[in-house]
């Protein structure tokens, strides 16, 4: 008999025993299918790999379906796969720039020397459902690296080439899909049939790539509106592409090139740059009878650095900045709104005192003084210590904090005296030209960094709340952000690489047993493909130092 081995499946807790080498696949039918719909990658002792890995020894095994970050994560890259592959059947010699995500899809550029019309669209649609009811294998292949650059370059995918070649990694991993070979940093479906549901459609110069939503699978996510957004990724996009960074490869043979402090500077200036321009927008709008500034954005997009920034440029254009924190008009923590499970919902809008912070905006606009409330997160009670508030003739109220561009947030306030500012790290540069950046990776990894050095909390602690964060803005930020009068990037070419020697000893921190070690596995080899920036180079008054330290302002 075959020797066999112990799995232990975290979906249905049960043990089951397999042959020694069993795919995941193959153990996942062992176990009874435990999933409601079809995985599409799995947990092994905490670490994600695809369906076709084998197991040799006793393993704690979690499926994850299209409903997981990590299920969804494998089920694009298959289809980017697809969609790559669909161009290059069809478009030979054209190449396809698979940007960034905005509108619940994914910005996609085919370059043919000519715009792609809607008859091309259809026959790349219909080759990728081909390619799609044929279920061909996904064939994962680990070489040696100067191989792979050697591949690369003789397909003509220089991209990746530069970025394995740049990350030092001595072995690495592609996909190859019926002779069609592509580079992911992340693990894909076994094949082509596990993709159910997409659509491609045309997207102002390029496409949008649509993919199923994550809580129902059967029906794709609704285009939304997020045109201002879009130009403030093509606006940093024309940056990179200006100083010949565009991808992490590009970036990295910069930097051995001794160009570091260059790309800061260009970064740095581009960031002073959106700020002054902002900061004279709103001194015209004052004159219309602007005088509140709202700034918002999600966890760790830099939202207070900007406050202090735009102040200064304020005070160039002749404005008396006076600043509030909407974290001093928190309820007392007993009176806070719980969660569904039961846990106090801080992210929620009504975890404010919303008739008392208006209340004390229109005392503030009809130039009455206010006694400002400040919040103790000791004791989760409102407390007083005597700091008074009062604009002069020519001040604007700066006020920040994650609900600044939701309207009930000031209802009570005309609209005439509201201008808003919306801030994100809106990550541009991509590893190569099928690999963007989520932004979310990079708001993550700041906010690990910064918890960790400032705030006493472990990347086990930070990961562990993610998932609610990131609920709690797609419920309260994400669907206002339109109503910006201006959008910020805080996101800088080079932050990645200046952030990774902070965060690699913290993510090693997290132990294989702890639930949080897939994610801090992923952020570390995400991680290997930046070289390292040191932050001396970094100014005192970088919006990073934020989260880095060392900096001008005080937080």
């Amino acid at each position: 008999m075959p020797a066999t081995i112990t799995i232990y499946c975290k979906n249905n807790k049960t043990y089951v025993e397999v042959p020694m080498g069993a795919s995941l696949l193959e153990i996942y039918e062992a176990a009874g299918s435990p999933l409601a719909s079809r995985p599409m990658n799995a947990y092994v002792n905490n670490k994600v790999e695809g369906l076709m890995y084998r197991c040799w020894n006793p393993k704690d095994v979690e499926f994850m379906d299209y409903s997981r970050m990590s299920g969804m994560r494998a089920y694009v890259r298959s289809l980017c796969h697809i969609f790559a592959k669909a161009i290059n059947d069809m478009l030979p010699n054209a190449t396809l720039y698979l940007e960034h995500p905005v509108s619940k899809g994914y910005y996609c550029i085919i370059k043919n020397g000519k715009k792609v019309d809607q008859a091309m669209i259809g026959k790349i649609k219909a080759r990728m459902h081909k390619i799609i009811a044929e279920d061909i294998p996904f064939v994962r292949k680990d070489i040696r690296t100067e191989e792979a650059a050697i591949l690369f370059r003789e397909r003509g995918m220089d991209d990746k080439a530069d970025l394995v070649e740049t990350a030092g990694l001595l072995y690495t991993t592609y996909y190859e899909l019926d002779g069609y070979i592509d580079f992911f940093y992340g693990c894909l479906t076994p094949s082509t049939g596990y993709i159910h549901l997409f659509d491609i459609e045309p997207y102002f110069d390029g496409l949008l790539l649509r993919v199923p939503q994550r809580d129902h699978i059967h029906e794709l996510a609704p285009v939304t509106c997020q045109n201002k957004m879009f130009e403030v990724y093509k606006e940093h996009l024309t940056l990179q592409r200006t100083v010949g960074v565009d991808t992490v490869g590009d970036l990295n043979k910069a930097i051995e090139k001794g160009l570091s402090s260059e790309i800061i500077m260009v970064s740095e200036a581009m960031q002073e740059k959106q700020i002054a321009h902002i900061a004279q927008d709103i001194a015209e709008a004052y004159q219309e009878g602007v005088r509140i500034v709202l700034i918002a954005g999600p966890s760790s997009s830099g939202k207070t650095t900007l406050s202090k920034k735009l102040e200064i440029q304020l005070i160039t254009n002749l404005l008396h900045p006076v600043s509030i924190s909407l974290d001093n008009y928190f309820l007392n923590r007993v009176d806070t709104p719980k969660d569904e499970n039961g846990e106090y919902d801080f992210e929620s809008l009504y975890a404010l005192d919303l008739p008392y912070l208006n209340s004390d905006l229109k005392r503030i606009l009809a130039g009455e003084e206010i006694h400002l409330p400040s919040f103790s997160f000791e004791t989760g009670t409102r407390v007083y210590k005597g700091k008074k508030l009062k604009l002069k003739e020519n001040s604007v109220l700066v006020i920040e904090g994650i609900h600044g561009l939701n309207p009930e947030l000031t209802s009570f306030i005309e609209e005439k005296y509201k201008y808003r500012v919306y801030v994100s790290a809106l990550t541009t540069i991509s590893l190569d030209h099928h690999n963007w950046i989520p932004t979310t990776d990079n708001r993550l990894l700041r906010r690990i960094v910064r918890d960790y050095r400032f705030r006493g909390y472990s990347a086990k602690d930070t990961i562990s709340r993610w998932n609610s964060v990131r609920k709690g803005e797609d419920q309260w930020i994400f669907p206002y952000q339109e109503n910006a009068d201006a959008m910020f990037n805080s996101a800088m070419l080079y932050e990645l690489a200046a952030l990774r020697k902070f965060a690699e000893p913290i993510l090693t921190e997290v132990r294989e047993s702890d639930e949080e070690n897939a994610e801090a596995y992923r952020l570390i080899r995400f991680l290997r493909y930046f070289n390292y920036i040191s932050d001396t180079e970094l100014p005192g008054t970088s919006l990073l130092r934020e989260f880095l330290g060392g900096g001008t302002f005080k937080y």
